[in-house]
């Protein structure tokens, strides 16, 4: 369909033609394409970086995580941009929030 496209609009380009169509016909398969690369790609990643940032945000003390680099550990502090995370008795570094990747620490059901 785009290559049908593509031929059509350089068939028209020949010398001594009158060029038929309009600029929208030329460009309505580089439209086509960005919708859904929008759908397939774009809106997805969107939505799962407002998961991710949801889930940084309700981090607390006492939850148990795992960070993008495979460390696994438990919150002692929370602060703006940064948390605190036990690793082992006696070993304690601090992390961006944006480097947990998922907290293993089920939530406690509401009664």
């Amino acid at each position: 369909m785009i290559f049908s496209a593509f031929l059509s609009f350089f068939h028209q380009a020949q010398p001594g033609a009158r060029p038929q169509g309009s600029i929208l016909t030329a460009m309505f398969p580089f439209i086509l394409v960005f919708v859904i690369f929008y759908f397939l790609l774009i809106r997805p990643q969107r939505v799962k970086q407002k998961k991710h940032q949801g889930m940084v945000e309700q981090l607390k003390s006492g939850d148990k995580i795992v960070t993008s680099g495979g460390i696994y550990g438990t919150v002692m502090g929370v602060q703006k941009d940064r948390i605190e995370v036990k690793i082992a008795s006696n070993v304690k570094i601090d992390i961006t929030k944006n480097s947990v990747a998922a907290i293993l620490t089920p939530p406690k059901q509401e009664k």
